[in-house]
């Protein structure tokens, strides 16, 4: 099948693009000699999954229990659930468990703690339970330095092997944009995990695991010393936003969505797109960062991209595209006629992807294989 007889919105993943963010980012965790761990949020997809499995990573991370149910039932066992565990879901993480599943959950409160060892004891099942470090001030997880993280280390010690290390996530990285400031946080964010860590064994706890990563710290990293294994997501599409970060270029996304030219407003030197914000999602990650792509940046149907174009607006199912550098003599409708094909980069892949029930993997101008299934849910 050729590119153009798809029905547009459509997601495509250039596959030899996928294939090399892969490739180069376990290459990277190999000369770094750590574990890697991807986080199959981004694409929630089995195909992508097996091929990041097959470059070498060593179990997945997820941000759902529903993905962990999938990814199980597709074979893939070692599992963690990197979203803090609250009583309503352990039913269903004692679910994966009992069938065999090496499910690894998190807390990062002494409520959350006890509450997975009051289950634990009245179901007679044994979690795995890694303590969220926040070594950033990003979002969640216990400050290394607290007398909380040992509180916490001692309720989850009750159980015998319940603690099972420790683990973070570098999250501000996404508001940075130079080698050395990201250098600067990837050593951040190792030191105050592996002195996480370091606290919980001089207190005569367990902690064999030493979990850290996110996209730019991943890439951006000297030396990892202490740490057992390093996590990242969007390194598999990459995005405008990991393009701003400067740890990809335009080249290496390997998303974007085909979309067809559906009318004009040539007063306003507009051309009307059927991919809306219900295809790009509401995402508008580089609009605080130093180049600000709107809802995307425009592509013609080869991929190549379109300097100073790009999807300024977005309704549910229409997107407006329009000319905001440079200086055309061509009208809009010149330029893109209708039923004209083009293509999207999205500024958050994850966002993105999470639009669309499959997508096509292609190569050049042609689909080179059947869809991939993407799955929703928690």
């Amino acid at each position: 099948m050729q590119i153009h007889e798809l029905t547009t919105p459509a997601a495509l993943v250039n596959t030899a693009r996928m294939s090399r963010n892969i490739q180069a980012m376990q290459q990277r965790m190999n000369t770094l000699g750590v574990a890697f761990r991807p986080h199959v949020k981004t694409t929630k997809c089995i195909d992508i999954a097996h091929a990041q499995i097959a470059a070498g990573a060593k179990g997945i991370t997820v941000s759902t229990l529903k993905e962990a149910e999938q990814f199980f039932a597709a074979g893939i066992s070692d599992i963690v659930y990197a979203v803090g565990m609250v009583a309503p879901k352990l039913k269903q993480a004692a679910s994966l468990i009992q069938q065999g599943c090496a499910l690894k959950i998190i807390a990062d409160s002494a409520e959350s703690a006890a509450a997975i060892i009051a289950y634990s004891r009245a179901h007679s099942i044994s979690f795995e339970v890694w303590i969220e470090i926040d070594t950033d001030g990003h979002r969640s997880g216990i400050n290394p330095q607290s007398d909380e993280l040992l509180s916490i280390g001692h309720i989850l010690n009750q159980q015998e092997n319940t603690l099972g290390g420790v683990m973070t996530h570098a999250g501000s990285s996404y508001d940075l944009h130079t080698p050395e400031a990201l250098q600067i946080l990837a050593e951040q964010e190792r030191s105050l995990c592996v002195h996480a860590a370091t606290r919980l064994r001089a207190a005569g706890l367990p902690c064999p695991n030493v979990s850290i990563g996110s996209t730019p710290t991943a890439l951006s990293a000297v030396q990892l010393e202490g740490v057992t294994e390093v996590r990242a997501g969007v390194y598999v599409f990459f995005d405008l936003v990991m393009s701003n970060v400067g740890v990809c270029s335009l080249d290496d996304i390997a998303l974007s969505i085909l979309t067809t030219v559906i009318g004009h407003q040539a007063d306003k030197g507009w051309a009307i797109v059927d991919a809306g914000w219900m295809a790009m999602s509401r995402d508008r990650g580089t609009q605080k960062q130093a180049n600000d792509y709107g809802y995307g940046q425009i592509c013609d149907v080869n991929g190549k991209v379109i300097e100073g174009y790009q999807l300024i607006a977005a309704n549910q199912e229409h997107g407006i595209l329009s000319q905001v550098k440079g200086d055309s003599n061509q009208t809009i409708a010149t330029r893109f006629p209708v039923g004209s094909q083009l293509r999207i980069l999205p500024n958050h892949a994850c966002a993105t992807g999470a639009q669309f029930p499959t997508y096509y993997p292609i190569n050049d101008e042609q689909v080179i294989g059947p869809a991939w299934q993407r799955f929703y849910g928690w």
